[in-house]
């Protein structure tokens, strides 16, 4: 697997899988209606934020991450990101690998930490990965998202230090 540079060339791969996990309404707080150009320009970042693509050997787009500055200005010290993974290609590993390559992008680019401002408490393999690579649950928003079979449930805000 390769994680390399977005393009908007990728946004055709990225859009189907984009569209099916924003549209199942469980796992981002976006609206499940989101059109195809409104979610590019929210997922496709320009620098110095970044949006990254993870690749098989022959090209397919097996899932994305954003990296960005959480706040700005005094608080621009901490990065987030955000990840979506083909359902295709699920429990491959390729959730992993863009967490950690995130990581090692905030570390490089010299911020402090990484927070996560909106990780749904029922995406429990989301939130078992975040912790293996060294995130807490500093707090948790009680029914801050609401999930379409699950009703209002909570929302972590996940941090580790870099």
């Amino acid at each position: 697997m390769l994680i390399r540079e977005a393009t908007a060339d990728d946004w055709p791969a990225i859009w189907p899988f984009f569209h099916t996990v924003v549209a199942a309404g469980e796992t981002f707080p976006y609206p499940v209606d989101l059109g195809m150009a409104e979610a590019r320009d929210w997922w496709l970042l320009a620098a110095p934020n970044r949006t990254v693509v993870a690749v098989d050997d022959m090209g397919t787009v097996l899932g994305t991450a954003k990296m960005n500055r959480n706040q700005p200005g005094n608080a621009a010290h901490v990065a987030s990101a955000s990840y979506m993974v083909d359902p295709a290609y699920e429990g491959r590993g390729v959730g992993r690998a863009l967490c950690e390559h995130t990581v090692a992008w905030a570390r490089a680019a010299g911020f402090r930490g990484m927070q996560f401002n909106a990780v749904v408490e029922t995406n429990e393999h989301a939130v078992a990965l975040y912790r293996s690579v060294g995130f807490d649950v500093i707090g948790t928003v009680p029914e801050g998202f609401h999930h379409p079979a699950k009703g209002y449930v909570g929302v972590h805000v996940m941090y580790r230090s870099l």
